[in-house]
């Protein structure tokens, strides 16, 4: 959801040049219009202003699967009218849906059966799939504390301060305290060790991330597990471990097979993924698998028998699109183990190709690990002229999108610019890119490097410590001006094209229908 805004009047209707021809007057921008128009105008109108989005393939700052196959978009497009959740009249796009969910829970080492059914559902991404873990798990805890005669009404959960944002989504909406383990500088993941630390008798789990957002680390399932054991052991609970795979989880088992993070680790209890990330998917579907049938509560499961015929529910929403769900399953079989496992050492290996040619200009140091998601997280090694974020806003003037951040606490000083290297960025747009850095460094030193030659000249010249202090002031003074320039450029190329929809209102009355 995005929260809406009002804006100044001169904003309060649309222009098009070619829809002129069919519409003679300015369409309401936020109320619907009186009348009709004609199919093509609407369409030129929408187009417009689409244009102004930036390129999908150079949004570097975003996980989410930008390219698919022709033959994955016409399946998409055919099904596009299918609503998933309509399961009696669909009944195939339903069994293509638990087909995913076995493939998904064997890949990722469930311990089912010859003929046992894997526990799982589609979701809309892995931010559903995390609130329907995370309600399992609490549901999970209360009836647990009930048969004992415990309080059951202060849950907790503890995960590391660099989480995604919808694990603070869970914890807020469902009134779940949320005990963040600290980062600090050179270790920007969750340590396992304080993490156990943190648990007690009212931690409902303990939430590992396979692949941190901020630099695509690993945190380590392993260690947590083992830990994990002991303390049960010697406390009599039984705190379990969920794994927020979005990022990592097609990942590791094609590249990293040899590492034990998922259900061969027995406080294992469930694993979300992002089908859209790294499941090589268009934005809209994600996955959550649980070990077995014990540990999702039936009375979370709802059933409903208005749309045709008895069907379990275990959902946020209700309505959804099957397009992503059909698009999963020709991933799968399209590609099949070889195909992902050969896409990822791909990635990895573009990504080893980006941080060499960063640390060959050498201005950098490289915060993300060669062992992970593959990314590359950056930060200026000198921030006494430049800081990540102007970088990041005059790369957009040669189309790329590179997110600027600082860390969570307690490495907030930490600033970082990162790229996600995806099935779509190839060896060529890596080296571009370091090209496009190198050109944005260049310019940027401009100003800082007459500064700095105007600081040497006046202490040549004998300049009192008060004087080269008065010359550091004007420097920083400079500076800070033209960090704020960079930021306000936005801001007054609004305020131009405000100017130019005016004069756009004011000839109109006077343009000739086409």
């Amino acid at each position: 959801m995005v929260l809406s805004k009002a804006v100044s009047e001169s904003d309060a209707s649309l222009h098009s040049t070619f829809a002129s021809r069919y519409v003679r007057t300015c369409l309401p921008r936020f109320k619907m219009p009186d009348n009709s128009i004609p199919k093509e105008a609407a369409y030129q109108i929408i187009n417009d202003e689409l244009m102004l989005d930036g390129n999908p393939r150079l949004n570097l700052a975003s996980f989410v699967t930008t390219w698919m196959e022709p033959e994955c978009d016409k399946l998409i497009m055919s099904s596009i009218n299918k609503n998933y959740v309509d399961m009696d009249e669909y009944p195939v796009t339903t069994e293509l849906q638990n087909r995913c969910v076995n493939m998904i829970a064997h890949l990722f080492n469930a311990p089912l059966g010859e003929t046992e059914t894997a526990v799982g559902v589609g979701t809309v991404g892995s931010s559903e799939a995390i609130m329907l873990a995370g309600l399992a798990f609490k549901r999970r805890w209360q009836n647990k504390m009930r048969e004992q005669g415990k309080p059951f009404d202060k849950p907790n959960i503890v995960t590391g301060a660099n989480v995604q944002v919808c694990w603070e989504k869970f914890a807020r909406y469902f009134e779940v305290e949320l005990k963040e383990v600290k980062l600090r500088d050179d270790y920007y993941v969750m340590d396992p060790e304080k993490a156990v630390e943190m648990v007690d008798e009212n931690t409902i789990c303990v939430a590992a991330i396979l692949g941190s957002t901020l630099n695509g680390e690993f945190e380590d399932v392993k260690r947590l597990n083992d830990l994990l054991v002991e303390k049960n052991a010697e406390t009599g609970w039984d705190t379990p471990i969920h794994v927020d795979a979005a990022s990592g989880g097609f990942i590791a088992p094609f590249i990293y097979p040899e590492l034990e993070w998922d259900f061969r680790l027995p406080l294992v209890k469930s694993i979300n993924v992002s089908g859209h990330k790294y499941g090589l998917v268009y934005a809209g579907i994600g996955w959550v698998i649980w070990r077995n049938k014990e540990d999702l509560p039936d009375e979370l499961i709802f059933h409903i028998n208005y749309l045709g015929a008895d069907q379990p529910t275990f959902t946020l929403n209700f309505s959804k699109g099957s397009s992503q769900i059909i698009a999963q399953y020709y991933q799968l079989i399209r590609l099949g183990f070889e195909g992902y496992k050969s896409i990822m050492e791909n990635c990895q290996e573009n990504a080893m190709v980006l941080k060499e040619g960063l640390e060959k200009t050498g201005r950098f140091n490289i915060i993300s690990k060669d062992n992970g998601v593959p990314l590359v997280a950056f930060s200026l090694k000198d921030h006494s002229e430049h800081t990540e974020f102007e970088i990041s806003d005059m790369l957009r003037r040669f189309g790329w999108i590179v997110p600027a951040y600082t860390m969570p606490p307690d490495a907030q000083h930490v600033t970082v610019l990162r790229v996600v290297v995806r099935e779509d960025f190839s060896r060529t747009l890596a080296d571009r890119l370091v090209v496009d850095i190198s050109k944005v460094l260049h310019e940027l030193d401009t100003l800082p490097a007459r500064l700095s030659a105007k600081k040497t000249v006046s202490e040549e010249n004998g300049m009192s410590v008060a004087a080269v202090d008065a010359e550091h002031e004007v420097t920083r003074k400079i500076t800070d001006a033209w960090r704020k320039f960079v930021l306000d450029k936005k801001k007054t190329q609004e305020n131009i094209h405000k100017k130019d929809a005016k004069n756009v209102l004011k000839d109109k009355q006077y343009m000739p229908i086409w």
